[in-house]
């Protein structure tokens, strides 16, 4: 069994999928290891590093030949991948509602593609679950870059010069992302509120020391535990909730997305109009719409003196605490499958059958199969 490491050639992504711990425990399961050349410099892991730890290091050519999986952070081009082993798995975040065409690809290079971001959310694998992992760091980053942003102190400070007032943070949506939000915030000293479409959040929320705030009435739970999509009478009622939050706060963090839609509009231009000269919104949603009205990608937007941002990628600003989440994420999935006769990985039908997106030269994910329907 050769698992290869790739480095990855996605613009800004800093990330790597194993790190030499994840190296030794995957030689310890029997498993040949290759490492890309320079696959973890970004994320302050050397060549060296992964030679200590037992693996081959070299080309991409020659990381790739023969491989039985292949693991990546975002899925390389299927023609990248063409001198892997026949059936060969790939194991990464592979967005595949956005990059069908892609996947597609993996289908008809025979490539048995496995999206990470599908796993299930369940109790048995939720060591495995990256968007988790991922969206922890993110919701962190995103009071970080706000609170550099914003240019002033969080906390309150009693100074013989005078008090400074506690700024005040409001975070929209209640995942991960945002759970990770209010903490961090919290942690520094800020007034923090929070809100969700989810009722049960509640006391999530108010369990940090967060202010909950509710429109009565509103209540959209999807599948899986995520958001579902509002209705227009929710949605005016989300707005008039906003809108009379929104002008007091200093940082507004957004963190709403829906699997496989839009992410949807939680503030529109005149919300942000109502705000302070020098408040700052972090869209966390930026890559995939927005949740916020003129927010732009790895760009800070001015608008009624407000500060829009959003980062492409938030996991990667912080690449090397990210990679070693998300190289355990790999590690948890695989060897929790692993067949010691067959020394490889055999997939179950609850996990395998939710994160499997192509095999025999199709597609096979019920979820994409019914997107394109």
């Amino acid at each position: 069994m050769r698992i290869a490491v790739l480095k990855e050639a996605a613009p800004g992504e800093r990330r790597v999928a194993a790190t030499p711990e994840t190296v030794g425990k995957f030689i310890k399961l029997g498993a040949v290891v290759a490492v890309e050349s320079g696959a973890g410099a970004t994320a302050s892991i050397p060549d060296a590093a992964f030679k200590d730890a037992g693996a081959e290091v070299g080309s991409r050519a020659a990381t790739l030949n023969g491989a039985d999986i292949v693991l990546a952070v975002q899925g390389p081009d299927a023609k990248d991948l063409t001198s892997a082993a026949k059936g060969a798995w790939l194991a990464a975040i592979l967005d595949p509602f956005s990059n069908r065409a892609r996947i597609d690809d993996y289908a008809s290079a025979g490539i048995e593609a496995l999206a990470m971001e599908f796993m299930p959310r369940i109790t048995r694998a939720q060591s495995m679950d990256v968007l988790s992992s991922q969206s922890n760091l993110a919701g962190y980053k995103a009071v970080i870059a706000a609170t550099d942003q914003y240019g002033r102190a969080l906390p309150m400070m009693m100074t013989a010069a005078g008090t400074i007032t506690a700024a005040r943070v409001f975070v929209m949506g209640v995942g991960v992302a945002g759970l990770q939000a209010i903490a961090t915030a919290r942690r520094l000293g800020a007034q923090v509120s929070a809100t969700d479409v989810r009722p049960e959040t509640r006391e999530q929320i108010e369990s940090l020391g967060a202010k909950a705030v509710f429109a009565e009435g509103l209540e959209a739970v999807g599948t899986g535990g995520y958001a579902a999509e509002l209705s227009d009478e929710q949605k005016a009622k989300q707005a008039e909730l906003v809108s009379a939050h929104i002008a007091k706060q200093d940082i507004v963090i957004t963190t709403a997305l829906i699997p496989g839609r839009p992410a949807p509009r939680l503030i529109s231009d005149a919300q942000i109009a109502t705000m302070r000269t020098g408040s700052v919104i972090f869209d966390l949603a930026v890559v995939q719409g927005g949740n916020v009205e003129g927010s732009v990608p790895d760009q800070v937007v001015e608008k009624h003196g407000v500060s829009i941002m959003g980062y492409s990628n938030t996991p990667s600003a912080l690449a090397a605490d990210a990679s070693a989440l998300y190289s355990r994420n790999l590690y948890n999935f695989l060897s929790a499958f692993w067949d010691a006769e067959q020394g490889k990985p055999v997939l179950d039908e609850e996990i395998g059958d939710a994160v499997r997106l192509t095999q025999g030269g199709k597609v096979v994910n019920p979820r994409l199969l019914e997107a394109r329907s």
